[in-house]
């Protein structure tokens, strides 16, 4: 048996697609135009390249890019009066500050001065105390796109048993929440589980996300399971000097012949946050202003 490969770089195009679709559609009929702002301070070069691609991104599916770039030593204080600018601001539908920012700043305290109806990384914890009681929020983007590339794959979800390897507040918890939403009956793993491979084993939907490479063998998979990689690591490549490679936290090999399908990395999970990113930008947009939700985006 050999596994499906859940194509996410496919997945997240058609969700753009959907998007772009909605978003003429509400420039059209109603004359707004969904608008995201990204605040990046300082220059790490990995966020640069990240958020280049999420401006891209979002001019492409027609909305609005509003890029604020603030220097690495930025106050607090003025780093607020951003965000609350961005929060009066009633073209900005959604905000996100880059993460990592520099050490003198505090991520927790970033998140908590972002509107939470305007917080599209659904990081606030306003939104994942909605998520958490069933409530209407905004949803964590690579749990969102997870959600999806799983609806997609396996339809009705109900009473499968998952488990979700990893209990970070970004992506596990509200991975879990989701999960327990579409009715299966969840189980969160993490590195202090006892016996782990055989908790694995149990899982119709197996989530690794605990940042560890090639961590879940194949023989940790039930045979016919769904297989979601969110892991990347990034090593030396063994046959290109000089050059990486990226490994998720499943080692593929093994696991594409147990599992019936399985995100690889890179092309699997990744390519779906930005896509969500957009997605939850449209929802905040068309929730402030009081219109229907885009279906089939939302969780």
């Amino acid at each position: 048996m050999t596994a499906t490969v859940i194509d996410g770089k496919a997945f997240a195009a058609k969700v753009r697609g959907q998007v772009a679709e909605h978003v003429a559609k509400l420039k059209e009929e109603h004359g707004i135009t969904p608008g995201l702002a990204v605040v990046l301070v300082g220059e790490d070069p990995a966020s640069e390249v990240y958020v280049a691609a999420k401006h891209r991104q979002t001019v492409e599916v027609g909305m609005a890019s509003f890029e604020h770039k603030l220097p690495a030593d930025v106050s607090e204080d003025a780093l607020f009066e951003v965000i609350d600018k961005l929060n009066a601001d009633p073209k900005v539908h959604g905000i996100l500050c880059q993460f990592p920012v520099p050490d003198h700043l505090s991520e927790r305290r970033v998140v908590a001065r972002i509107d939470p109806n305007k917080d599209v990384d659904g990081l606030s914890v306003a939104n994942a105390g909605l998520l958490a009681s069933g409530e209407t929020g905004l949803v964590s983007c690579t749990p969102l796109g997870c959600l999806m590339l799983l609806r997609d794959q396996l339809g009705n979800m109900s009473g499968m048993n998952a488990v979700v390897v990893g209990r970070s507040n970004l992506f596990g918890k509200p991975m879990a929440q989701l999960l327990l939403q579409e009715n299966c009956t969840v189980t969160i793993a993490h590195s202090r589980t006892k016996d782990l491979a055989e908790v694995c084993g149990r899982a119709d939907i197996l989530v690794a996300a605990v940042g560890r490479a090639e961590m879940v063998q194949g023989d940790w998979v039930k045979p016919g399971a769904t297989v979601i990689d969110v892991g990347i690591t990034r090593i030396p490549h063994p046959e290109k000097p000089g050059k990486s490679k990226l490994l998720g936290d499943v080692e593929f090999g093994s696991a594409s012949n147990v599992a019936a399908a399985i995100t690889p990395v890179p092309g699997g999970v990744g390519p779906m946050t930005i896509a969500c990113l957009l997605a939850n930008t449209l929802t905040a947009c068309c929730r402030s202003n009081g219109l229907p939700e885009p279906e089939g985006l939302t969780a």
